[in-house]
């Protein structure tokens, strides 16, 4: 790290430091303040005892400062884990009022205790997927299909457009497309020299975008369970044109890798695996060091277990859903729980690929259980971020951050008129930015858009969609997001890597899709805005392909 980021984490960190103190010694251990609406005694972040009133940092702006202060520093020390930290026990000070005890306690307790029982599920299904990874490797099945994609996939083109075919299939959950597509075609793109903030970026722009768009995915479903009882589902399909972002983020995936060139910071890392063949660049590389894999190895010994794993996956998450109950299978996918369903998935695909090995005399038991530390420790970096990005979440949530967006909302809605969906896409990706969940911004903004609009007018789904398209790219955007995370684990890229790589081509997508709900705020035709906003798109890149100058090889 240099030298001055190293100043600019200590300072931030003296800063934290120094407040806690002076906390303790002028006595905010009380942890009270005015209620603003009666003038009474207020725990911050709890109800007025007096009159049922909020503290007077529950719901404001302050809400917003945890995540906002983690990314910041993130951004600027390219270190994320004591960036995170940071933002995390900035959130329990204000949580607390200042208490030096009630901040620790708040940051344990309410923080880190609380993200781990929370996604003690995803931890599983990753480390699942981690051994499952270091199971296809050791019995060579990945060292098989680069050997075969060598010879059939010719290109870099080829290369990206196979990534993103994958991603596009695999839409029925974010994280498991994002680990799965990572898995499958890391040994395709190091192959053909594409850098690993490339291929996280490919994973990144099709596992989001591409559920938001599938009617059957754990995105549909969690859009379903936010809007009105019985309109849920319908509305999420009525908004899947209007969703900007998303289907101009595929578009923009496609056209720049036909177009084959990048600009930003990712043609550095670009250029530099072309021409170097350093698919890193800069960072740590997140890989275990692997014992020579096995030479019986073939394709189908990768294509099976990923098979397995699509398949149990799949009848897991409607398993819990309850289609053995009688639900249907749509219904089912509505009511499922992906945190549970999926580890349980990856479960029975872990043990029905050792058994397929063993079969295949591949590798040895011993071999096999030898994959499971393995697994684990490639997970880990993806494990703890996830658990301090998580934690940072839990703290935006205890100070009140939907309530601050909501009034904010609410108060604005009858002066923007047609102008309101462009607006609504732009607070939440502000809003997905920092608090780092497009479900949880959803969960906030779509009860907000269903009440400030006519029901069954073509405004109202605009609305939907600019919701949606915005809590995507927000997500997208930042690096507390879960997607993220799991990009980068996927792509086995260094996480702040990915995130200064694949920003310039989110802005310009977002930028985009900004100008579309403007368009269609007005015009209100669909036939007419998404063509417009394909042109856009692609006309948007060769401008800057002609700014930026030379083309990448094929």
């Amino acid at each position: 790290m240099k030298k001055s980021k190293k100043i600019t984490l200590a300072i931030a960190a003296v800063v934290i430091v120094a407040l806690m103190v002076v906390a303790a010694v002028t006595g905010g251990a009380n942890g009270t303040v005015t209620c603003p609406d009666c003038g009474g005694d207020a725990i911050a972040s709890a109800l007025c005892e007096t009159c049922g009133g909020e503290g007077e940092v529950r719901g404001t702006l302050w809400a917003l400062l945890p995540p906002v202060i983690a990314i910041g520093l993130a951004l600027i020390t390219k270190e994320v884990f004591s960036s995170l930290l940071i933002g995390i026990l900035c959130g329990a000070i204000l949580n607390a009022d200042f208490s030096f005890t009630g901040s620790i306690d708040s940051l344990i307790s309410d923080g880190l205790i609380n993200a781990v029982s929370g996604t003690a599920g995803i931890f599983v299904f990753l480390v699942e997927l981690g051994i499952i990874v270091a199971l296809i490797n050791k019995a060579g099945g990945s060292a098989a299909f680069g050997n075969w994609a060598k010879t059939h996939i010719k290109s870099r083109v080829g290369a990206m457009l196979a990534t993103f075919l994958l991603g596009v299939l695999i839409f029925v959950d974010d994280y498991f497309n994002c680990l799965t597509v990572g898995s499958v075609m890391r040994p395709v793109t190091d192959s053909k020299r594409i850098s690993r903030a490339k291929l996280a970026y490919l994973i990144d722009a099709t596992a989001a975008p591409i559920c938001m768009i599938a009617p059957i995915s754990s995105w549909a479903a969690a859009v379903a369970n936010y809007a009105p009882e019985g309109e849920g589902l319908a509305l999420f399909i009525s908004a899947i044109p209007y969703n900007f972002y998303s289907i101009l983020t595929l578009v923009f995936v496609v056209a720049i890798s036909i177009m084959s060139f990048d600009y930003g910071s990712m043609k550095i890392h670009e250029l530099n695996a072309i021409e170097n063949n350093d698919l890193y660049t800069c960072g740590e590389k997140n890989e275990v060091p692997e014992e020579s894999p096995s030479t019986k190895g073939r394709v189908i010994d990768l294509i099976l277990p990923v098979a397995f794993l699509i398949v149990f996956c799949v009848f897991a998450l409607v398993y819990n859903g309850g289609i053995l109950d009688g639900e249907n299978f749509i219904d089912a996918f509505s009511n499922t729980d992906a945190t549970v369903a999926l580890p349980w998935g990856g479960f029975i695909s872990l043990i029905a690929i050792i058994i397929y090995m063993l079969c295949r005399r591949l590798i040895s038991f011993k071999e096999s259980m030898d994959c499971v530390p393995q697994g684990f420790i490639a997970m880990v970096p993806a494990i703890l971020i996830l658990t301090f990005a998580t934690a940072l979440k839990e703290m935006t949530t205890l100070l009140g951050a939907k309530y601050f967006v909501g009034d904010l909302m609410s108060g604005q809605a009858a002066a923007l008129g047609s102008l309101l969906p462009a607006i609504i896409f732009l607070v939440a990706c502000v809003l997905a930015f920092a608090t780092g969940t497009s479900w949880g911004t959803f969960g906030i903004l779509i009860p907000i858009v269903v009440a400030i609009f006519e029901p069954g007018t073509e405004l109202l789904i605009i609305g939907m969609s600019a919701c949606l398209a915005g809590a995507v790219c927000g997500d997208h955007c930042s690096p507390i997001s879960d997607t993220t995370i799991m990009s980068s684990a996927g792509g086995q890229c260094n996480h702040l890597n990915h995130v200064s790589t694949q920003m310039p081509n989110a802005i310009t997508v977002a930028a985009i899709s900004f100008v579309m709900f403007v368009i269609a705020g007005f015009v209100q035709n669909i036939y007419i805005c998404l063509p417009l906003g394909i042109l856009l798109t692609i006309g948007t890149l060769f401008v800057i392909k002609m700014i930026t100058g030379k083309k990448k090889p094929v």
